[in-house]
């Protein structure tokens, strides 16, 4: 065997790989042994079939497969023994010539290997990075004693229907002169909230209505385009739902309205416990919290930064053009060269952007352990209760809920870039100089508008 690799123009690399006979002969016959003991031919015994009419029949997929096998494991082993840092996968070359395995060896095999531009990039405290430090004005902590008075808040009996309130009552089938059907749908303490209906002219029935009123709709018409919501209301399967296709009476027993928790002391205390008693306390322990919540995102807008910083200072590189969008293509073959060109400038800066944090990685001395990749799935399943405005979850719910990340396969790869993001960001933020601008979450928010 034979390698020989060229790399004139150092992004365009052609690999040209020499099989002889010595290569593969002992895995093919090992192979064809192994057919033999089991192969099942008419007139013979198991184990005692020539191998004549064994090679006949299988020596040449056989051997096909063992040099492709034994081509790919060296191709890939002189690219790590050799620190080539190649680009996407091998492909066959355009100045291939067919190969015949029929004939005899020496058997010659050409690749075109695109090669990662050379650069350097280092970050250090003559870099200068802007930081946002986000600080929770009054809107914003405002907005969060109103989330927890609404969290916190209860239902309440009520005369008059209003928007949003819960009913409670009992559901008739009507038949087609308005009258209670006999033998028909009836369903006692049906629960229905008007507001998610979605026809005008049927939610607006329910308008001003008060306890005891009898209302007049068809759930087939208020719900359209939603038969679960149908059948869990009729208390029926889907497959039942076009023999009741009429109207209904619905008599309303109970009204609740769902009223926020009075912002005082019995909050404080379910909110942050005994020790909060007045609302100042209160205030401040919400913009902690807030505080808190906002490192994830200034952390965020830092990496965005970092990586537009870095592209500006890295500058334009030269890859191998023509071969990464073959690449491209072969890598997607279901779309056509459109969908290639459309998609190779973003798919070159996404690339030049991976390149150079792979180095800052390196530089930074940075590794990733399976704790870190635990404590991404923890972060991630803290990340999520908190857009339900859960804060201070047990750590054995995210514990337990990591754990249910971590069973998944397809979570994997996301968690370990996670965990090196946020290395990285921890990392780089002592390693450069930080501009640290203290911004209100309007202002920050604002700067994703740009």
């Amino acid at each position: 065997m034979n390698i020989v690799f060229e790399n004139p123009d150092k992004v365009n690399g052609l690999m040209t790989i020499t099989v002889e006979e010595n290569d593969y002969k002992e895995q093919v016959e090992k192979t064809l042994k192994d057919y033999r003991k089991k192969a099942n031919f008419p007139g013979f015994r198991p184990g005692m079939v020539p191998m004549g009419l064994i090679k006949k029949q299988y020596e040449l997929p056989v051997k096909a497969d063992v040099i492709n096998k034994f081509v790919g494991e060296q191709l890939y082993k002189y690219v790590k023994d050799n620190n080539i840092q190649m680009l996407g996968e091998p492909l066959p070359s355009e100045t291939q010539v067919p190969v015949d395995l029929e004939h005899e060896a020496p058997y010659t095999f050409v690749f075109d290997i695109a090669v990662a531009p050379e650069f350097k990039i280092e970050l250090n405290g003559k870099n200068k990075i802007d930081y946002y430090v986000i600080e929770p004005d009054e809107k914003a902590i405002d907005t969060q004693v109103q989330q927890m008075a609404q969290r916190m808040g209860s239902y309440e009996k009520a005369e008059t229907y209003e928007k949003n309130d819960m009913l409670r009552g009992d559901l008739r089938e009507l038949d087609a002169e308005g009258n209670t059907l006999e033998g028909g749908l009836t369903i006692e303490t049906a629960s229905m909230m008007p507001e998610y209906i979605k026809v005008d002219e049927q939610r607006q029935r329910f308008e001003g209505a008060k306890l005891g009123d009898i209302i007049i709709f068809n759930p087939r018409k208020a719900y359209p385009d939603n038969d679960a919501e149908v059948s869990s209301l009729l208390k029926i399967k889907k497959e039942e739902l076009a023999q009741h296709e009429g109207d209904f009476s619905y008599q309303i027993t109970e009204i609740s309205r769902y009223k926020a928790h009075e912002v005082n002391q019995e909050l404080f205390h379910e909110a942050f416990g005994e020790d909060v008693n007045d609302e100042v306390t209160f205030r401040q322990k919400i913009a902690d919290e807030l505080r808190a919540q906002f490192v994830s995102e200034s952390d965020f807008k830092f990496l965005l930064d970092v990586r537009e910083y870095v592209e500006k200072k890295v500058g334009k590189l030269t890859y191998p053009d023509a071969l990464l969008k073959r690449i491209m293509k072969n890598s997607n073959k279901d779309k056509g060269d459109d969908y290639v060109e459309k998609n190779y400038e973003e798919s070159i800066r996404q690339l030049t952007w991976h390149l150079a944090k792979e180095q800052l990685v390196r530089a930074q001395g940075i590794k990733i352990e399976d704790a870190d990749i635990k404590n991404a799935a923890k972060e991630s399943a803290r990340a999520q209760f908190a857009r339900y405005g859960m804060s201070n979850v047990p750590e054995e719910y995210l514990e337990n809920y990591a754990n249910d990340m971590l069973k998944k396969q397809e979570n994997i790869e996301g968690l370990i870039d996670q965990a090196i993001d946020q290395k990285l960001i921890a990392a780089l933020k002592t390693a450069v100089k930080l501009n640290e601008k203290s911004v209100t979450p309007d202002e920050f928010n604002k700067l994703f508008e740009k």
